[in-house]
């Protein structure tokens, strides 16, 4: 494989956005290091308002059922297992040189991720059959395929002016006023967490969607203010989460974007019947909690209190109103400045780590030309 790959990345949007979201800075990102990239979307809408710039190198197209005539490249990479298209597949099964085939999974920190991260799977049927497909899975640690990074993100961060940002989205803060970011899922403890921002003067940034919806429909306490954003851009995005003293993000893109900007978050996972969402919740706050989650925290300490919150906001326990007899059931505000710490200190950690796209093309490098062997009988 030549240092200049071309790369065809697929993506299905489900019902929320974090499905392109996630591909799109990928396909710019690999771009940005001279890369060739294609990128079939079968919902291309939101790169109107996500992307309205595009970026240099990166080709989109709108991925239908007709059939596709174009050629494989030399990397193929499934989002979150979404099955290209048959006679894609095809043809990167009849190519002279088969193209590299990766599954991009979600993001999660549990410990399985380590161990299921680079295994191989064989394709005996279908398609495809002959080919490798390969998982790659994102994430916190070392054994995994790390997180999305564009080089210079720090330092554009350092540089970024937050009061001209600010006002040039009508976002000016009053004196004494916090800024706080809600993209969110629908949230029974929503309520709750309004009442626990009305300890001082606050500014609601909602953004659109159910974070709007379900403001709207709720009485905003008295210190507390809110302003409706319109669809911003994955950059305007980032500067927001920069400018903000508490970030409540939903989804993969914006808990990753969240941790770059090193403020105080909370992460709502997307709900799931089977309770899944917990288990991945509770797997990512042991991660900013240094490993320690399961060891407990004193009453009212801010790990404690920032468990307790962290556990209503992913819908753990039945939200209570927050006055009431039984206070003791109503987490409080854990101290800024260690969430803060805990935040950068991951931070900290991850950015030692080499990047996902980094780490994508020096994968798919050492496995181009592999082909699944055949399987010999046993005698």
């Amino acid at each position: 494989m030549t240092s200049t790959a071309r790369w065809d990345i697929f993506c299905k949007v489900i019902d929320n956005y974090g499905d392109v979201g996630v591909c799109w800075r990928l396909a710019a990102d690999l771009a940005a290091r001279a890369q060739k990239v294609r990128l079939w979307c079968d919902d291309v809408s939101a790169l109107t308002w996500l992307a309205p710039q595009g970026a240099p190198g990166v080709e989109v197209f709108c991925w239908t059922d007709a059939p596709t005539t174009a050629v494989p490249g030399d990397v193929v990479v499934e989002a979150f297992g979404c099955d290209p298209p048959p006679d894609f597949v095809q043809r990167m099964a009849n190519g002279a040189c088969p193209p590299v085939w990766i599954n991009l999974e979600y993001l999660s920190a549990e410990p399985w991720v380590d161990r299921s991260h680079g295994l191989p799977s064989p394709q005996s049927a279908g398609p495809g059959a002959g080919l490798m497909k390969w998982f790659f899975y994102p994430g916190f640690t070392g054994a995994t395929g790390g997180l999305l990074r564009e080089a210079g993100l720090l330092e554009r961060q350092a540089a970024f002016d937050r009061v001209s940002w600010l006002q040039s989205r009508g976002l000016t803060l009053q004196s004494g006023e916090r800024l706080v970011v809600l993209f969110c899922y629908e949230n029974t403890a929503l309520a709750n967490l309004l009442q626990m921002l009305g300890d001082k003067p606050t500014l609601l940034a909602l953004t659109p969607g159910p974070a709007q919806a379900q403001v709207h429909q709720l009485r905003l306490p008295q210190r507390v203010r809110s302003i409706d954003l319109p669809w911003l851009s994955q950059t305007d995005f980032d500067h927001l989460l920069w400018s903000a003293d508490l970030n409540l993000v939903r989804g993969e893109d914006s808990l990753v974007r969240a941790l770059w900007a090193g403020r105080p978050l909370l992460w709502q996972l997307y709900p799931q019947a089977d309770g899944a969402h917990q288990i991945k919740s509770a797997a990512f706050l042991d991660k900013l909690l240094g490993g320690r989650a399961e060891q407990g925290f004193a009453q009212g300490s801010w790990a404690g209190n920032l468990q307790r919150l962290w556990r209503l906001w992913n819908g753990e326990q039945p939200p209570a109103p927050m006055a009431g007899a039984d206070g003791d059931k109503s987490p409080a505000w854990p101290k800024p400045e260690a969430w803060t710490r805990a935040v950068q200190t991951m931070r900290a950690t991850l950015l030692r780590q080499p990047d996902l796209s980094s780490q994508l093309m020096q994968f798919a490098a050492s496995h181009a030309r592999t082909r699944a062997q055949p399987q010999v009988p046993s005698s």
